[in-house]
């Protein structure tokens, strides 16, 4: 404004004083001297540690937070820098502003890491300062790992799961189920048996809480027992060896039952032809003629057990002639349902019979005529339940069916990966299941392919991005909507440290070079 005015303008300038120690003119500050001068006066990382030594066990890659705790972190990362900050003593005298790692070679059994603080000195003036800290690795050993190192069959608390069933379904999902909730991080082993999987910890207390986490999602029985391995007579110590057996409900989803009279009556004179529908710390049971459906918690199988009339093994693909409809779409236990009176022909008596089936299923709102379905065939069955004959007056239909069938569909996707994977548990195999290779590979096809027809069932799974997978566009107008498939945005990205670093490394040096 004066300018513009032509007014004079006296120009402000900063006043400068000379240093009280080697007189070169400086802005002026609280102490009277320059910043070279005050550091040879005072060196504010006194009395700071510039040498720590940390413990580090080679094998799992953790380091011994004093007095019992060890830490898992890798090198360079946030976890390890936090780590070894709070190792310093007398940190607290000054004020930390910044930290950061100082490359050293890998296998130098070295970490450095540079500070910078602030504090308060002559006459309230705050000096800044940087210094290097230098952590020695001395290799040790966690309890844990020496245990395995030792005898790697030295454990302490061994879980056998088991389900006495034809096939390994309920296995696939329990598996996802704990890495996804970490359940089974602390086992120091996972075996893989005939009929189940034997977990084995290194504390009874982690095998406690493991058998806890299964009793949560899936209706269990256990038992326990302990044998004595030594004892000390003299200081009253005594060693032990619990074995915990867990026994899952033989019933499984899709499973068609004649539930027992007792409970039937029980359950307000459900079915007695159910099928199970779900299976989580209770089973669902749905009647597909009535649509009423009841859950029976652990506690109440277990008192009066049945077993399943057929299994999803078991299952006949049905061709759909005709579909009426005889009810509105019904919501139960969160799943949709429509009655409707069907004409459905066995696929494998085409060309051999005209046999046609009038039936009533709950899939109304999924089948039309021509398409697919899996179902169980009660007129061919040969069943020798005894729970049936005690049901008097009971009439057996032909067939119930279960679920659509996309097979048909499938034969032009066959051989082509997927967008999604999963991670399985790092697991022995016993010497009797690798013959049984090929079996166990088909029953996780149709598990993968379960997961793709079924959203309630990959609701507590965690998918990942397949990154080998380049989608084309002529496999997607050929395959067409009608076949299910996992939307992009619920998989997950199988995140890898060293991949997730060098983006963030490419990303700072995109920025330097904007700068």
């Amino acid at each position: 404004m004066a300018e513009e005015a032509g007014m004079f303008v006296v120009p402000q300038t900063v006043g400068t004083v000379l240093c009280c120690k080697c007189g070169i003119p400086m802005a002026p500050n609280a102490a009277n001297m320059c910043v070279k001068c005050l550091r040879s006066e005072v060196d504010i990382t006194e009395g700071l540690q510039k040498h720590v030594i940390i413990m580090h066990c080679p094998e799992c890659n953790s380091y011994l937070q004093p007095p019992r705790t060890w830490i898992k972190a890798q090198l360079e990362s946030k976890e390890l820098l936090t780590f070894c900050v709070k190792r310093l003593k007398n940190l607290n005298k000054v004020r930390l502003v910044h930290a950061e790692f100082i490359w050293t070679e890998p296998h130098s059994k070295r970490i450095k890491v540079k500070l910078k603080v602030q504090k308060e000195v002559l006459n309230g003036a705050i000096l800044e300062q940087s210094y290097v800290v230098e952590y020695v690795q001395q290799e040790h050993m966690c309890e844990s790992c020496s245990r395995v190192q030792a005898n790697p069959d030295q454990w302490v608390a061994a879980v056998q799961l088991r389900q006495h069933v034809s096939h390994r379904r309920t296995f696939f999902y329990l598996e996802q189920l704990i890495l996804k909730h970490g359940a089974a991080a602390s086992a120091i082993k996972i075996k893989q048996m005939e009929q189940g999987i034997d977990f084995f910890f290194s504390n009874r207390s982690h095998g406690v809480k493991f058998v806890e986490f299964i009793g949560k999602v899936a209706p269990m029985k256990s038992r326990n027992d302990k044998q004595l391995v030594s004892h000390d007579i003299k200081s009253n110590n005594y060693n032990y060896k619990y074995t915990f057996s867990v026994e899952i409900c033989p019933i499984c989803r899709e499973d068609l039952i004649c539930l027992p009279l007792k409970v039937a009556a029980s359950l307000g004179n459900l079915g007695p032809l159910v099928i199970c529908t779900k299976v989580t710390n209770s089973i669902a049971l749905l009647d597909p003629l009535t649509l009423r459906i009841s859950y029976l918690d652990a506690d109440q199988y277990w008192r009066l057990p049945f077993k399943s009339l057929l299994t999803s093994r078991q299952l006949v693909e049905y061709v759909v002639l005709d579909v009426e409809i005889i009810s509105s779409e019904v919501n139960v236990g969160g799943s949709k349902y429509v009655l409707a009176d069907a004409q459905v022909a066995r696929v494998s008596d085409f060309g051999r019979n005209d046999t046609i089936f009038n039936i009533r299923t709950h899939l109304g709102h999924l089948l039309n005529p021509g398409d697919y379905a899996l179902g169980y065939d009660l007129y061919g069955a040969n069943s020798n339940d005894i729970e049936i004959e005690k049901h008097k007056g009971l009439v057996i239909p032909e067939a119930i069916l279960i679920r659509k069938s996309y097979e048909e569909k499938r034969q032009k996707k066959r051989g082509k990966p997927r967008a999604w994977k999963l991670k399985s548990l790092d697991m022995e195999v016993d010497d009797k299941n690798r013959t049984d290779q090929e079996k166990i590979n088909s029953e996780y096809e149709q598990f993968l392919k379960d997961l793709e027809e079924n959203p309630e069932l990959r609701f507590n799974i965690s998918l990942y991005r397949n990154k080998d997978y380049q989608p084309s566009e002529m496999t997607s107008v050929a395959d067409g909507d009608d076949l299910p498939s996992i939307p992009l945005d619920e998989l997950l990205a199988d995140l890898d440290l060293s991949e997730a670093e060098a983006e963030a490394e490419a990303e700072d040096e995109d920025d330097e070079m904007r700068e």
